[in-house]
Parts: structure tokens; sequence; C-alpha cells
């Protein structure tokens, strides 16, 4: 199996014990924080993915550092993926798991490229936009290009929407260039 899948898998896991126990935001927040642990201390990561410390030594050290910390459930489903050799994942679960929270509370992540800084009012008006045209609370992350001249170019998942001054004088461009000039008869 691949590991964007098994990864999903132990989202929707996690997920499920989220709701059932603590809540979505305490468990969103815990298995973040953990993800970038792991990811930020190459120390850290470098003693949970080396098979050649023993997995029981490893629960020990997580026991002691997250106990109190982190929900209960939460510790256990870490220990889990030590159990299972899964704990390279932590960083896909933990983004996994963060996807399928923005899908329940019908949010979508949208990276939003724009010629020059907005003030609040604008980026305000623009986020109400967007969450109206995507149907979805759209939660923006604003990018500067000066490249673009002007407009905006919105991503959000697989599509992408360029209102951009650069695609459309690209296109003008192109029409131009294929246009029929009249012929003249003189």
């Amino acid at each position: 199996m691949r590991d964007e899948t098994v990864a999903r898998k132990y989202a929707e896991a996690l997920f499920d014990l989220a709701e059932r126990h603590e809540g979505l935001a305490v468990f969103q927040q815990g298995i973040d924080t953990i993800a970038e642990l792991v990811d930020s201390d190459p120390k850290l990561r470098l003693f949970l993915e080396t098979p050649r410390i023993d997995a029981d030594d490893k629960k020990k050290v997580l026991r002691k550092a997250l106990a109190g910390r982190v929900p209960p459930m939460l510790l256990n489903f870490l220990l889990i993926t030590i159990d299972k050799r899964r704990q390279r994942l932590l960083g896909s679960i933990s983004d996994e798991f963060g996807a399928l929270i923005d899908e329940h509370e019908n949010r979508v992540h949208v990276e939003v490229t724009i010629a020059k800084e907005l003030d609040a009012d604008t980026t305000s008006t623009l986020g109400s936009q967007l969450s109206t045209m995507l149907g979805k609370t759209a939660v923006p992350r604003y990018r500067v290009d000066p490249s673009i001249l002007g407009g905006v170019v919105v991503k959000a998942g697989d599509t992408i929407y360029d209102g951009s001054l650069r695609r459309r004088m690209e296109t003008m461009r192109r029409q131009l260039m294929t246009a029929a000039l009249p012929s003249s008869s003189d």
C-alpha cells in the first residue's frame, strides 16, 4: 500500500478517535505539534525511525515526554504507530488529519497570488468573494508576485483561476498574432 493511502487510513482512525473523545481541535493541535517536532528535530526523527532502537524504548520515551501534554487517546495512537512501524508517516498523517477536519468543517485552503499588498478591507472582501465562489469557507494564503502585473491568481486544490493582467495581455497578444489582416486592394 502506498504511504499516502496508509497515512490517510491512520488519519481517518485518528479523526474518529478525536470525534469520540477530546475533540478535533485538541487532537489537531497535538498531532500538528508532534509532527512539527519530529520534522524539525533530526535527533528525534532518527530516534523514532531507527529500526535498531527497540519499540518499547521508543514508547517509553514518548510516554514520559507526552503524558499529560496530549490527550491519552492521542498518545495511545502514537504508540500504535510505533508498534506498526508507521512513525515515519507522522507528518503525512498530520496533513491528512488536517484535510479531514477542513472537509468536515467545509473549509478550503486557497493560495492567492496578487501583484502588490492589499489593505485589510480588500483582503476581507476578497476572502468573502472566494468563499461565495467556491461554496466553502475560503482560508486564503496571500503571496505577492509583481510579475503578474495586476489582478489575482487563485489556486484551490487542483484548480487555478487566473485573472492576472499578464494572462489577459498574453491572450490578447495571441489573438492579435493570429488575426487575419485585411488585404489592401488598391
